[in-house]
């Protein structure tokens, strides 16, 4: 409960902004809009990867689900948070009188979380997969790819789920953010909001890092089979090289789009003397930013599934026609003493 504040439920901070001013920077349109695109955006990529499915290999297999769960999460993500935030636009409702105990709000602060570190750690398990596909490709046992795929989808929607919902077990605090249509985590100076806070940046840097770490050793892999002496008897296959582009086209746009609030968040947490006044008020330039910071990271959910539709085999052999070329095949020696074999 903050200071001077008895009557209204935990999450609500002193924002001070007015009616008009709520109306001139939520706009119903510009959110509604957004909200399809990306909604739109996810089940095109859906479709496509359902096409996808059929006839693919295992260890594509293995990658196309480890996809869907990207391309699910996002599409989840939008219709979850952009049913409220859509809403809270276009009737601009008292959220003080709709939800007073703050139930609304922690349920959106634990989906903001969720669906925000997903896609980074299926991004990083990603690349896991695929480092061990092109270097250890005899570690893994094939039957069973895709269950694993599985298995380490639903892992990873545990973990965030687990840390989402820390807040409500006493570790940090969601509350409303400018301009009162959303909430997130407290740019606090608490010890739990600094703790709660540095999770969230540690665990979504950790993935990020940990995915560039293991796709530079991948894309090296690759470039050394298909460019090195080796080349002429054992080429990557058109399926290897298309994973590897969409998967370099993911971590991009994870980068792009999260690092920024992420070191945001990280310096305002760690902010000396803090930010937040003791009554729990940011000031007005640094509410501003946390909100731009935090349109730049929805757009991951936007971009990711273009990242797959347009970073085919179709697609990247009209860029590339040598890749066309199918490779040849290939006798168990030469690929057991000359490197990695593709899998």
């Amino acid at each position: 409960m903050w200071p001077n504040n008895s009557s209204l439920g935990p999450c609500f901070r002193p924002t001070n902004i007015t009616l008009e001013e709520r109306r001139l920077i939520a706009s119903p349109w510009f959110a509604a809009s957004f909200c399809l695109v990306g909604l739109a955006s996810n089940l095109l990529a859906l479709s496509v990867l359902a096409g996808a499915w059929q006839g693919s290999s295992h260890t594509r297999s293995s990658f196309l689900t480890f996809l869907c769960g990207l391309v699910l999460t996002d599409f989840l993500g939008l219709l979850t948070t952009g049913a409220i935030v859509v809403s809270q636009h276009a009737i601009l409702f008292d959220w003080h009188a709709v939800d007073p105990s703050c139930r609304l709000c922690h349920f959106m602060g634990v989906a903001m979380v969720f669906f925000g570190l997903c896609p980074l750690l299926l991004g990083a398990a990603m690349a896991s997969e695929r480092y061990l596909g092109i270097t250890r490709p005899f570690s893994r046992p094939a039957t069973s790819s895709q269950r694993r795929a599985w298995a380490t989808v639903g892992l990873v929607w545990a973990t965030a789920l687990a840390v989402g919902l820390l807040p409500l077990l006493g570790m940090g605090r969601y509350t409303m953010q400018y301009p009162g249509s959303w909430c997130f985590l407290t740019l606090g100076a608490e010890p739990g909001d600094v703790a709660f806070g540095l999770l969230f940046v540690l665990l979504g840097s950790l993935s990020v890092g940990l995915s560039f770490l293991l796709n530079t050793v991948s894309v090296a892999t690759l470039c050394r089979v298909y460019h090195g002496q080796e080349a002429a008897q054992q080429r990557p296959r058109d399926c290897e090289v298309e994973m590897m582009a969409q998967l370099l086209g993911i971590m991009v746009v994870a980068t792009v789009c999260w690092m920024p609030l992420l070191v945001f968040i990280a310096q305002t947490v760690l902010r000396t003397p803090p930010l937040m006044s003791p009554a729990g008020q940011l000031p007005r330039a640094v509410e501003k930013q946390l909100l731009i910071y935090l349109r730049v990271a929805t757009w991951n959910q936007i971009l990711d599934p273009w990242v797959y539709i347009l970073f085919r085999r179709a697609v990247i052999r009209r860029l590339q026609p040598r890749l066309s070329t199918r490779p040849r095949p290939l006798s168990l020696r030469p690929q057991l003493s000359q490197g990695p074999v593709l899998q």
